[in-house]
């Protein structure tokens, strides 16, 4: 081709070609990255967390690998206690653990199991307790029914709920909490007379309640497993 069939047209064209690759390279990339990489894509949903009734709700919490933050328990466990590193290897296995979810929950569940227990309501029972307490709570139920008693009780206040104890062990999550309440507890004989508690001065108790779930399973409840009062 000579100097003179030169054709201006040709970089018109060109620029054009090279505008179109840029915009379309710029849509997809703007399309992608709000997909996320396709690795997140490809990961199925997990269903997260404890109890959003009574037993502890559903929270996402940041990945294993990231770091933890020095005071990631603070208010809920001792620093350094066993309970505090028990709290770190639950969220090291269950990525959805939130520790002021669970407690939240717990206290809930707390004040729903007490006053379920003196109403004799084994319905709520059976869905907050392991078949071992429910059975050892039924029992007893069954032997107040047959004197004749009734009871009744309120949680005037939870006035503490720090965890005591936590671990994993065969995907089973275990968390211990001290409860430092006020109730209102009274037991009356089939006469109605009061014999047990005092109408007018609720108690200042100490329980431990340890509440497990199966940290791969897809069910986010907690139930509690064991009870121990301490004052």
């Amino acid at each position: 081709m000579s100097g003179s069939d030169f054709d201006p047209t040709i970089f018109v064209f060109a620029a054009l070609a090279a505008f179109v690759v840029w915009k379309l390279w710029s849509v997809l990339g703007v399309r992608v990255d709000r997909e996320g990489p396709a690795s997140d894509r490809a990961s199925p949903a997990r269903r997260l967390g404890p109890a959003p009734t009574a037993q502890s709700p559903a929270f996402t919490q940041a990945p294993a690998s990231a770091p933890l933050a020095a005071d990631r328990w603070k208010g809920l466990a001792e620093s350094g206690s066993a309970g505090w590193r028990g709290l770190d290897q639950i969220a090291a296995a269950d990525r959805g653990f939130s520790a002021p979810a669970f407690v939240d929950g717990a206290k809930k569940a707390y004040e729903m199991i007490v006053e379920a227990f003196a109403k004799g309501d084994r319905d709520t029972l059976r869905n907050l307790l392991s078949t071992e307490v429910f059975d050892s709570f039924s029992g007893e139920i069954s032997a107040r029914e047959q004197r004749g008693d009734a009871a009744d009780a309120h949680v005037v206040s939870i006035d503490s709920a720090t965890v005591e104890d936590a671990k994993v062990e065969l995907r089973k999550a275990q968390i211990t909490l001290r409860f430092v309440v006020k109730l209102q507890s009274i037991r009356r004989d089939s006469a109605g007379a009061v014999i047990e508690g005092d109408p007018e001065r609720p108690l200042e108790i100490v329980d431990l309640w340890t509440f497990a779930r199966d940290v791969a399973a897809r069910d986010p409840n907690w139930k509690l497993v064991a009870t121990e009062t301490v004052h």
